[in-house]
């Protein structure tokens, strides 16, 4: 009975095993529902997952999302570089077609012109969201994207690490996240932080 028991529990040990070694996670998961028309407006950068196309930024990173109808949505990005100059990036948001939540949305930066390549595309999943639409935070589906965002330059250290384990849930890894300095001064430009 005993080697049974102990054979049963190394085959499943053996059928699990591939689903434990390949990383296969649950997929992302964003928010319910999202008003764009609440969303609209200016957001402020406080942490993220360190990424190339924002190298150039040493804080005052702020995004402001302008609705133009028909599910399209302006995007403006803006830091303080490391030489002091300010730093835009206009771009463009639309919803998801296979998603009526408005919670999975593309984004792009890439010209217009280009707009029909789905490879200009990127994944923006709002995955945590407050009632209030005080803070959100986005992620991509492949979890190599993640950022946080508040209304304010700052927000409570409760809140964010309520955030963090939240997303951790969803297999975001708060070690990689880093925040953002807010009210940098130009030409004194500071280091990210880990969290």
């Amino acid at each position: 009975m005993k080697r049974i028991i102990t054979l049963s529990f190394i085959v499943i040990l053996a059928t699990l095993s591939p689903f434990a070694q390949s990383g296969d996670r649950l997929p992302v998961k964003t928010v319910p529902s999202v008003d764009l028309n609440k969303y609209a407006g200016q957001w402020y950068e406080i942490a993220k997952y360190p990424n190339k196309f924002q190298d150039q930024c040493v804080g005052n990173i702020i995004a402001t999302y302008r609705p133009q109808g028909a599910g399209k949505i302006e995007v403006l990005n803006r830091c303080l570089k490391k030489d002091g100059t300010v730093d835009d990036a206009k771009g463009a948001a639309k919803l998801n077609e296979d998603d009526k939540s408005n919670a999975k949305l593309k984004v792009r930066f890439a010209p217009g012109f280009i707009s029909w390549l789905p490879q200009v595309w990127a994944d923006y999943w709002v995955i945590d969201l407050a009632d209030d639409y005080s803070y959100s935070v986005v992620g991509t589906p492949d979890r190599k994207y993640f950022w946080i965002l508040s209304r304010k330059p700052s927000i409570d250290d409760g809140t964010y690490q309520s955030i963090l384990r939240r997303a951790e849930q969803q297999g975001f890894v708060p070690a990689k996240v880093v925040k953002t300095p807010q009210g940098v001064e130009a030409g004194k430009g500071a280091a990210l932080t880990k969290s």
